[in-house]
């Protein structure tokens, strides 16, 4: 199974919606604390609607305890970047890769750049910054849905 994993996500809209994008492609869920906001049903429920109840989510306090939880389980790290050299096309995605998005308002750490064992791109047309993260997500976990089968 694939893991999407949210960095610190700040904003409720956007992590409801990769839930509810998780729980239809069959994706656990790991959310990496503390976020932008009270990470509860309440928050979420808007944009994840009813579907928060289809989805394995797990809660780490810090990215440490994600890293240990991620090191026992033998997970490998593919983080999701603008600063990426390979674009998610061209990676060779695994059954049980964990996909990290980073925060909206600021990505990720260099220290989590490099516990990244990949770092992947959408590329996007020059002079434009960024996708939503939320649609980044969705881009990326098909390609590896495809790849993985």
């Amino acid at each position: 199974m694939l893991h999407l994993a949210l960095y610190q996500p700040d904003i409720p809209q956007n992590t409801g919606t990769m839930l509810r994008m998780a729980a239809c492609l069959g994706v656990a869920v790991e959310i990496i604390e503390p976020a932008g906001f009270d990470v509860s049903d309440r928050n979420l429920r808007r944009s994840g609607m009813d579907y928060l109840d289809h989805v394995a989510i797990t809660r780490h306090r810090s990215w440490d305890a994600f890293q240990a939880w991620r090191e026992a389980a033998g997970r490998r790290l593919v983080l999701a970047t603008t600063a990426g050299s390979v674009p998610y096309t061209q990676h060779a995605f695994r059954d049980g890769d964990c996909v990290l998005m980073g925060r909206e308002s600021a990505g990720v750490p260099e220290a989590v750049h490099a516990a990244a064992e990949a770092r992947v791109v959408v590329p996007i047309r020059p002079g434009l910054r960024s996708l939503n993260v939320a649609v980044c997500a969705a881009m990326i976990l098909g390609e590896a849905i495809r790849q993985a089968g």
